[in-house]
């Protein structure tokens, strides 16, 4: 089936961590094909250059108008930033507003909803288009509890956690998928934020949008479902925030409620406080995270490494220099991929959960 045509709005955010959501879906997506990304920072470059210097034939314009001329066939406008509290950048109603009357639904992941804004409602009734709030919390009806299901799982679940938040859990989760299915593992991956679902993830839900007696549930019901319809050796968790993180700690679930006894880490070593504000305070050491998540009856089989501020040397040294401390494997996920990980993966399908 082919994927409908969208857009990515980031208005001059492009580059920025806020703008996780799009470069998420610059790195793929199996929902949407995406055919532009809106910033007037960097028309005219490519939206991969941008992100991380690689090609992927995804231009960027200058507005909404200058996409419409040169690409054809867009049916979804997606808000490609996750600013801080969800809130909508006000600068970007006069561009959603402008994809509306171009009859181009629009997908928002924030936590501000463009159901309740009456004259966006009003808008896209009159043009035909949907407003897609992903972040919409459901139905009670449609919410689980935890039911210790969850114990019948016999395959491996695997929580990708972080030191922090927008370390890059979703993308290394999806990459150690993706290298499963060319190394010969059947290997699926739970989705938590609104990114996991855009990139097209079929089990999941979004956890800061589910009230808390239910994520235990959801989060259970995601893995349980998935593995009996999917039969993955392999179920990969996309872990949200990180378990020291103040304004929003999160992965205790993953760990306990999930029944994660495998965690591969997220490490970004120069980043030195939370959020990058000396207020929150300091990022304790990767050594103390993996004693903490031991302490939670799961083992890090893996660290990878968030490279933000480094060098290509540095990079490189750190992954040595970790590897050596901790004798398990390190990961650059974006400069050198992921394959590392894969015999240690193969090792556990040999070993009783």
């Amino acid at each position: 089936m082919e994927k409908p045509g969208a857009i990515v709005l980031t208005n001059g955010m492009l580059n920025l961590p806020d703008a996780k959501t799009a470069h998420g879906l610059i790195r793929g997506t199996e929902r949407f094909t995406v055919l532009a990304v809106i910033d007037h920072r960097y028309a005219g470059q490519d939206a991969g250059v941008v992100l991380d210097g690689k090609n992927r034939n995804i231009p960027v314009f200058a507005s909404i108008e200058a996409a419409l001329l040169a690409v054809r066939d867009i049916s979804y406008c997606i808000i490609g930033v996750a600013t801080v509290g969800g809130v909508l950048p006000p600068d970007f109603l006069s561009l959603i507003e402008t994809a509306i009357r171009h009859k181009i639904s629009i997908v928002n992941g924030l936590h501000e909803f463009l159901g309740d804004k009456p004259a966006i409602v009003q808008l896209a009734t009159e043009y035909g288009v949907e407003l897609i709030d992903i972040r919409r919390p459901k139905k009670r009806a449609d919410l689980h509890f935890w039911t210790g299901e969850i114990f019948s799982v016999t395959s491996p679940v695997i929580a990708v956690l972080g030191m922090d938040c927008a370390m890059g859990k979703r993308t290394t989760a999806r990459l150690i998928r993706q290298a499963c299915e060319t190394g010969g593992i059947r290997a699926a991956m739970i989705y938590t934020g609104q990114t996991g679902w855009l990139q097209g993830g079929q089990y999941g839900f979004v956890f800061d949008s589910t009230l808390n007696d239910f994520i235990s549930g959801e989060i259970e019901h995601a893995i349980v479902s998935c593995w009996k319809e999917t039969g993955a050796e392999i179920i990969l968790l996309e872990g949200q925030s990180a378990l020291r993180n103040p304004s929003g700690p999160c992965g205790s679930e993953f760990l306990v409620s999930g029944n994660a006894r495998y965690t591969v880490l997220v490490y970004a070593p120069k980043r030195k406080y939370f959020e990058h504000d000396p207020a929150w305070g300091e990022i304790p050491s990767v050594q103390s995270e993996i004693s903490l998540i031991g302490m939670y009856g799961s083992r890090v089989i893996a660290v990878a490494l968030n490279t933000e501020d480094c060098t290509e040397e540095e990079a490189n040294a750190f992954a040595e220099q970790l590897e050596k401390e901790l004798a398990i494997p390190v990961l650059l996920p974006l400069q050198k991929g992921v394959e590392k990980i894969l015999p240690v993966l193969k090792g556990l399908l040999s070993k009783p959960v």
